[in-house]
């Protein structure tokens, strides 16, 4: 009782601002999924076999091919499903549709084996950008922003946890600032867009150009292309070998889309906070609750 006790009264200390209890109930599990285990240790619990086996078995001339196929898929998800998006629509995201998309594309891809999947690639990331405009959307964002576009695109650059991370550290803000580094003056006029945008603001009001939008996405897809290649790399790797009864396309991309919208719940519930309660609060809060996850 004393250690639960002590616990409360830490967690208090630490977010004060947030006095509203569906606001910390959000907070927590927004922690939870983005500081959960990464896509490659979801997978390899899956088929129960080491990703690095089956990275192993892909043709040497399959990297070249798939970084192009990276990039056009991120460029081709932009233009059909963030710039597409409805931004009157209400309600609930719909996950489930997506998901059934998703692996409708990944059985088909499948089926025709390496080529197959990387004429897919495209198809699955729209219909996973999608999805995670949704997400943005249901959390009170407008789409049709540049700068919630930018933060859909980054969700791609979230791969939760993995096996060799720092314990120390959290692999949500890791990425964010890695993020921000390598797109450097990106992530400057996004921060300051962004303080205009916490003002009350939308990045429409700010008399963006649509030469400069462009550039910007451009940018930040550029520099998350590295992050999700790595993932549509092991994805691919596993839809191409032989693994244990060849698990099907359709299943590993139900489980592709799966971890994708994990992430966009958790990081458009935080960007949400952090635009009601500030920046340095939430990631205070963030980082209290994760060092001290609440008792189940």
């Amino acid at each position: 009782m004393l250690a639960i006790t002590s616990y409360s009264a830490a967690l208090q200390l630490h977010m004060r601002p947030l006095d509203n209890p569906d606001d910390m109930k959000a907070l927590t599990q927004a922690v939870a999924l983005l500081e959960a285990p990464s896509f490659t240790i979801r997978v390899a619990n899956l088929v129960g076999t080491p990703v690095e086996w089956a990275l192993e078995r892909l043709p040497g001339s399959t990297a070249e091919a798939l970084q192009k196929a990276i990039r056009l898929a991120l460029n081709k998800a932009v233009a059909g499903a963030l710039r597409t998006m409805d931004d009157t629509a209400s309600g609930a995201a719909r996950p489930k549709t997506h998901t059934a998309l998703a692996a409708a594309s990944g059985a088909l891809g499948g089926f025709f084996g390496l080529k197959g999947t990387l004429v897919e690639l495209p198809v699955t990331t729209t219909i996973i950008m999608r999805s995670v405009a949704d997400i943005a959307r249901s959390e009170g964002f407008l789409v049709g922003d540049p700068l919630v576009q930018a933060d859909c695109i980054q969700v791609f650059a979230l791969g939760g946890r993995s096996s060799d991370d720092d314990a120390a550290d959290s692999a949500y803000y890791a990425a964010r600032v890695g993020l921000t580094e390598l797109t450097r003056e990106t992530g400057r006029i996004l921060v300051e867009g962004a303080a205009r945008h916490a003002a009350g603001a939308t990045a429409q009001g700010m008399q963006f150009t649509p030469g400069q939008v462009a550039a910007w996405l451009a940018q930040i897809i550029e520099a998350v292309a590295q992050r999700f290649g790595v993932k549509v790399t092991e994805k691919l790797a596993l839809q191409a070998a032989p693994v244990l009864g060849a698990v099907s396309g359709a299943a590993i991309n139900t489980m592709f889309i799966s971890h994708y919208q994990d992430m966009a719940r958790g990081h458009f519930v935080v960007r949400r906070l952090e635009e009601k309660y500030g920046v340095d609060t939430i990631r205070e809060a963030y980082t209290a609750l994760r060092k001290n996850p609440p008792l189940k």
